[in-house]
């Protein structure tokens, strides 16, 4: 199963750069980083990052992540991914940007 994580620009670049991330400024606060399913991203892009266009969407195998991936009730109840782990370049499978239309977000085709 794949699973999803925004990032802002600057975010994804020191991420590439480094090779890893703790996350975010909200994933350090939390504590884990924080991922959504295909049928939550839509809905995490529109309250998180609403005005946001300069992002970067990656996906990850969540089975690759082992026991560090914990699915914790989080929006509405439903149960979110979140990695108590740094995210490594490696675990990253694709990337692709995450343009602002008209309308919200553009996603990727048959993603949602």
């Amino acid at each position: 199963m794949l699973i999803y994580k925004i990032f802002r620009r600057p975010e994804w670049d020191a991420m590439v750069a480094s090779g890893r991330t703790d996350g975010a400024p909200v994933d350090l606060s939390d504590g884990y980083i924080h991922f959504s399913t295909a049928a939550q991203v839509m809905a995490t892009a529109a309250k998180h990052f609403a005005q946001e266009s300069d992002l970067v969407l990656i996906a990850v195998n969540a089975g690759d992540l082992g026991a560090a991936l914990k699915w914790e009730p989080s929006r509405g109840g439903d149960l979110f991914p979140h990695l108590y782990r740094p995210l490594h370049r490696e675990d990253v499978l694709w990337d692709t940007s995450l343009p602002l239309g008209a309308a919200g977000h553009i996603f990727p085709e048959g993603l949602v």
